[in-house]
């Protein structure tokens, strides 16, 4: 296995590549506190942040409703009697029997 190598020195920077030198020991104190050591940036995994949108739409239906009317004439009959009355007269004429007439 191939070893990576990095140097430090007073003004290390980073050359894009990923050759950290984890044998020099990366952010470890130096014997000199005056100076300051910079380490690297390490590669994190990318991580993935979910936004669930919701987008609400109208959408207007047009539903014809006609209204039928029927209208229902119902017709009662009702029936009053009326009574009539009529009268005849029959005349009937009766002849005795007389010889001379």
């Amino acid at each position: 296995m191939e070893q990576n190598k990095f140097e430090f020195t007073k003004d290390a920077s980073f050359d894009g590549t990923m050759n950290m030198g984890m044998d020099t020991g990366c952010c470890q104190e130096m014997q000199m506190p005056s100076q300051t050591m910079m380490c690297p940036p390490i590669q994190e995994c990318p991580q993935e942040r979910v936004c669930h949108r919701y987008m609400c739409y109208e959408v207007p239906h047009i539903m014809p409703c006609n209204t039928r009317i029927i209208n229902h004439h119902v017709y009662r009959h009702t029936y009053t009697p009326c009574f009539t009355t009529c009268e005849e007269n029959v005349v009937s004429n009766v002849y005795d029997r007389k010889c001379c007439f």
